[in-house]
């Protein structure tokens, strides 16, 4: 796995309930889980930004960009792959935006600890920007396989488990 920079910005922290210690560890292992099992080939240095905050916020950009007026779990914005480069820069990948209070409700939903949901999203939103999507059946059921094998790296469960496919 090429070395990563991963950059949290704890953008509402009141929108999250959980201490700052334990969002930007859940956060750091989840991405790199996703790393593992994802990235590109190479060796070539890269870098993500993921934002922790709220519902107004990512409700703003999930209608600007997804003509879509409401609040979402995740967003993913990936850096256009012809990007130039200064020398020696680390590769963008670009950045993921998660909303607490629908995290946090959707762990509730699920009946799992909001550690795990969070885990979850920025695995997800991690595997957007490295090019996986969940559009057709086929890349849907590829880009399950390494969530699943991302959560498992971390020792949590599989969140697919009893659905249908």
């Amino acid at each position: 796995m090429p070395a990563a920079e991963i950059d949290i910005d704890l953008e509402e922290p009141d929108s999250w309930p959980l201490p700052a210690e334990t969002l930007v560890r859940v956060v750091e292992d989840a991405a790199r889980a996703a790393l593992s099992e994802a990235a590109p080939a190479g060796n070539m240095p890269l870098s993500v930004t993921i934002a922790l905050s709220g519902n107004e916020r990512v409700r703003e950009l999930n209608r600007r960009w997804r003509d879509r007026d409401r609040p979402t779990n995740v967003l993913s914005f990936p850096t256009p792959s012809d990007m130039l480069l200064p020398e020696g820069e680390p590769r963008p990948l670009g950045d993921i935006v998660l909303a607490g209070p629908v995290v946090a409700r959707e762990a509730e939903e699920a009946g799992v600890p909001l550690e795990e949901q969070l885990a979850w999203m920025v695995i997800h939103g991690m595997l957007h920007l490295l090019g996986y999507d969940h559009l057709e059946d086929e890349e849907r059921r590829c880009m399950e396989d390494l969530e699943r094998r991302s959560l498992a790296r971390l020792g949590l469960a599989d969140p697919y488990a009893g659905a249908q496919t």
